[in-house]
């Protein structure tokens, strides 16, 4: 019998092996798409000197360490001004994450096959998303332009899977989201009688967030000016406070089915703080809103009221605004209201750091005296690097720490006196920026004083080179390790 006879079979299973996955990408490409509102881009020229970028109204700069973007007017406005701002930032991050999940997954048509499910099951994300901010997102999706990977994903669906991405991450099991770490003091314990907050963002995903951490002053059009902390190309909130002194940020936790409809959370606290004048303001609107998946919302506002938001799909929201001690409230990434019961949460608290990061704070917390703590002290506590009496001693790095030196972000905010410190990196080791919100969100520019907040000074363990570096590899690296960048 003739070889190739005899094979028939054999080469034809491979070919239709090799050619189902071809076509069924090439069917999710012709029938899962993602399309922008019809909207009227903004033409604006990109300037600037002295270190200093400039476009329409807005304007960005790195002169102390991070990116400082203030960004103001329609949706449109706005949109188009943080894509021609940032553009290379935008492209350079990009690269790295691409790197980095090309490394994770070297097999293209694996790749290729886990991007078609994402679209495919969140094909219609953007739809929850309020048509104002779908607005801005098509005007940064049309100036960021030329996109060098338009090919793997048209611009505007990427960018609005972006904004999906940290509920999609917290979706999975093994989640690189469940290490945040949260603390607030109130009046009773500080020096002043000032209310501050501490937050830890431990976005295990990748350096790149980290290194080029970006604080937008946002000025909305008919809305209430606010700061947040994130990234180039983000415009929802992660970490924010707004100009009437509302914080908020979001912690991971695990609850219920997620689901792919519902508000993402980056800009359902944007929302809340174009909104909120208050606390209690600010979790009337997040309890109204549906949730594609469980987390937890820390609010402080300047009144020095706090609340923990408890969220998970089709449940109703539970509010915490009583503590044991209001003066002194901390939160990590497990429920304590009715979710705790969630198969989902006894998993987090059984396989994750949360109880042991909780039992530290909880410790740190009890040792603060009243009327002492000041914004220096606050943020030795967000770098404590020991772990609680009951989990016994532990080494630099140790994910059981409070500071395992794998944050991505780190804020301290004074609320009362409406000022932020921002991590300048890397993650809550180097000095912390200040920034007085009361000049940068400022409506009418110059009328505020200025009154540049001293930056809060490195941690001392910066200098042992060796001692770091060993703390660092015990901690292990993020999920997405992209090659070193090209100078």
């Amino acid at each position: 019998m003739n070889p190739l006879a005899r094979h028939r079979r054999t080469l034809v299973a491979l070919a239709a092996l090799v050619a189902a996955p071809l076509a069924a990408h090439g069917l999710v490409g012709v029938f899962v798409r993602v399309v922008p509102p019809a909207i009227t881009v903004p033409a604006l020229e990109r300037g600037g000197s002295a270190g200093m970028t400039t476009a329409g109204a807005g304007r960005a700069t790195r002169a102390r360490g991070v990116i400082e973007a203030h960004l103001s007017g329609t949706p449109e406005e706005i949109g188009a001004q943080h894509s021609t701002l940032l553009y290379r930032p935008m492209v350079e991050n990009e690269r790295d994450v691409w790197a980095g999940f090309s490394a994770v997954v070297p097999f293209a048509p694996a790749r290729a096959a886990m991007f078609d499910f994402g679209r495919v099951r969140h094909r219609n994300v953007d739809k929850n998303f309020p048509d104002h901010r779908r607005r801005e997102l098509a005007a940064q999706a049309a100036r960021f332009s030329p996109d060098p990977y338009e090919g793997r994903l048209p611009t505007y669906e990427r960018m609005v899977f972006l904004h999906a991405l940290y509920d999609i991450s917290l979706g999975f099991e093994g989640s690189p989201l469940l290490g945040c770490s949260a603390f607030g003091l109130g009046g009773a314990a500080t020096v002043d009688g000032h209310t501050l907050v501490a937050r830890a963002f431990d976005f295990d995903v990748a350096e790149v967030f980290d290194r080029d951490k970006a604080v937008f002053f946002v000025k909305p059009a008919g809305a209430i000016p606010f700061a947040s902390v994130s990234w180039p190309g983000l415009v929802g909130v992660l970490t924010g406070m707004n100009a009437e002194g509302v914080f908020v940020s979001v912690n991971g936790a695990r609850a219920r089915e997620p689901e792919t409809r519902g508000v993402p959370v980056v800009l359902s606290l944007r929302e809340t703080l174009e909104r909120a004048h208050t606390t209690e303001e600010a979790t009337r609107i997040l309890a109204d809103q549906e949730v594609m998946v469980s987390h937890l919302v820390f609010v402080a506002d300047a009144r020095g009221s706090f609340a923990v938001v408890e969220r998970a799909p089709h449940t109703a929201a539970h509010v915490v605004t009583h503590f044991r001690d209001s003066a002194r409230v901390a939160l990590t990434n497990h429920f304590e209201g009715p979710l705790k019961d969630d198969p989902r949460d006894r998993a987090v608290r059984a396989t994750s750091t949360t109880l042991a990061r909780r039992a530290r704070l909880d410790e740190l917390l009890g040792t603060v005296p009243a009327r002492s703590a000041t914004p220096t002290s606050t943020l030795a506590m967000l770098r404590d690097h020991t772990c609680a009496r009951s989990e016994g001693p532990c080494a630099l790095g140790d994910r059981r720490t409070i500071d395992a030196l794998i944050a991505t972000h780190g804020v301290i905010a004074d609320t009362t006196a409406r000022t932020l410190w921002v991590s300048a990196g890397p993650h809550l080791s180097g000095r912390f920026i200040g920034f007085d919100l009361s000049r940068e969100l400022a409506t009418n520019e110059g009328t505020a004083p200025v009154r540049e907040p001293m930056p809060l000074p490195e941690d001392p363990l910066l200098h042992d080179a060796s001692a770091y570096a060993e703390g660092r590899k015990r901690a292990g690296g993020p999920l997405l390790a992209a090659p070193p960048r090209t100078p």
